[in-house]
């Protein structure tokens, strides 16, 4: 079954998508131009990869005639926060049975 996580987590296991997204959040809205000069990958590449982010929700696009500039859409990110806080809960829960057992152990 596909959902729109799997695509989330799957743009973000990819060293270089998540260099782009951290540095769209950083810098703002940068052109494929921009985000290209500093990726150390080519063109084509960033393009490949920020249609990934697109397809995860991770960034939007702005046409301006034939030039695309990109944002990061923090929004996207609500799938892995909603993951996180999840295993927060579940952590949090087998911490606190553990502290009891060793309370218990040291009477």
């Amino acid at each position: 079954m596909h959902s729109a996580s799997d695509d989330l987590f799957k743009a973000l296991a990819d060293p270089t998508r998540r260099a782009l997204l951290e540095r769209l959040l950083r810098e703002g809205e940068l052109n494929v131009r921009a985000l290209t000069e500093q990726s150390g990958v080519s063109q084509p590449a960033v393009s490949k990869h920020l249609g990934v982010l697109k397809q995860a929700g991770l960034v939007l696009e702005r046409p301006q005639g034939r030039v695309v500039h990109y944002r990061a859409e923090p929004k996207g990110l609500a799938p892995l926060m909603d993951w996180m806080r999840f295993y927060a809960v579940f952590w949090d829960e087998r911490m606190d049975r553990l502290e009891t057992l060793l309370n218990r152990m040291d009477q």
